[in-house]
């Protein structure tokens, strides 16, 4: 676990959980000798990349969480740095709970799914929002090919820590354009074993 992380995370109350609970000994040992994750390295990078959504919390002035989910073509949520990340808001239902909650509390705390390998990466970091008036070539990087037009803003994340979670618990899960492929190579394997049965003269299964 990261020392990053676990500092931001085991406030008192959850230290004082931990103790109740008999796990306080080794979670203390990850807030000084943890891994640093102050930044991202080469496997989050790539497992960023390859994300097609997320999920990202934010918190209101009168306290209460809010978890948007955010989705796109895979690599829309873009790592400029090896602290920060970046993605273009497009227009959309202009609720605009989560810049409204950013305007006053800027932490975030990010959750990346990977269904079906049952891998998540949580980040937690500090959010700001840039408009397209104040840097409209940050905007239009940022968008997804095709969407510039519809991006009203980016959001910059710092991150302050990061954890990967186990897989315990994650239901595997695939997309259509996951599922595609596989299906498509399950016809051609039923294809070939069809045709070899033709030649050695067996009966179709």
């Amino acid at each position: 676990m990261g020392r990053q992380f676990a500092r931001i995370a085991f406030t008192p109350r959850v230290q004082a959980e931990q103790a109740r609970i008999g796990s306080r000994a080794t979670y203390a040992r990850a807030e000084t000798a943890g891994r640093d994750d102050s930044a991202l390295g080469a496997a989050e990078a790539g497992f960023i990349a390859a994300r097609d959504s997320f999920y990202m919390a934010s918190v209101s002035e009168t306290g209460w969480p809010y978890v948007q989910h955010r989705g796109g073509p895979p690599g829309f949520l873009r790592l400029l740095d090896a602290a920060t990340l970046g993605f273009a808001d497009l227009g959309g239902n202009r609720q605009h709970v989560s810049v409204g909650n950013l305007a006053g509390d800027d932490r975030v705390s990010l959750f990346l799914m990977d269904y079906p390998n049952r891998r998540r990466l949580k980040l937690l970091g500090r959010a700001r929002v840039v408009t397209r008036e104040q840097d409209p070539a940050l905007v239009e990087r940022l968008a997804p090919e095709g969407l510039a037009d519809r991006a009203e803003r980016a959001v910059l994340i710092t991150v302050e820590g990061w954890d990967w979670n186990c897989p315990q618990h994650i239901t595997p899960r695939w997309t259509a354009e996951e599922i595609l492929p596989m299906a498509e190579r399950l016809r051609a394997a039923e294809a070939e074993v069809a045709a070899l049965r033709g030649q050695l003269g067996l009966a179709p299964a």
